[in-house]
């Protein structure tokens, strides 16, 4: 009996993974769809539990994925050489996680096989969060919750033996 293949994401740096590799490994949870707020003098970043006029409150998914950042001019595509900067993204993050030289965490579809498993883990924003449409004020939608880890998730992967995430 051979011995399972070693998952992409273990072995291939970020900047070298196919377009089809790199979409996978979106977790599809809605948090980067969150708005956030900077404060101007000192720089902190909240997180809001207000969502992206194009993302489906009830499901997490975009409504217009292929056209988003034409509809929505300041929706970010992520690539692998911008992943230093970003403080914004959720701990969560697979983009995130394997960027610091973490593994995905069980939970992740790429390693339980099920969609469904990020909404059990507590991860998705699905049902959790409102339109930008309906919000108004994004001060009055400040929340912690986006911006952490989750018990129920488990805890945070340790980093990846390999630690080839470039």
């Amino acid at each position: 009996m051979s011995e399972p293949a070693t998952p992409f994401w273990r072995e291939k740096p970020l900047a070298a993974m196919s377009d089809a590799e790199w979409e996978s490994l979106c977790d599809g949870c809605g948090r980067c769809c969150l708005h956030k707020l900077r404060e101007d003098d000192t720089g902190r970043l909240h997180h809001t539990e207000v969502a992206c006029r194009l993302l489906d409150v009830g499901s997490a998914r975009c409504t217009d994925y292929a056209n988003r950042r034409r509809r929505v001019p300041d929706c970010i595509r992520l690539t692998p050489d911008m992943l230093d900067g970003l403080d914004w993204l959720p701990p969560t993050c697979a983009y995130r996680l394997l960027s610091e030289g973490r593994d995905l965490p069980p939970w992740h579809p790429l390693r339980s096989g099920d969609p469904d498993s990020v909404r059990r883990a507590g991860i998705s924003v699905a049902g959790r969060c409102v339109s930008e449409r309906q919000a108004g004020a994004l001060e009055d939608h400040i929340a912690r919750w986006p911006g952490q880890w989750p018990r129920r998730a488990g805890p945070r992967p340790l980093p990846n033996p390999k630690g080839n995430a470039r």
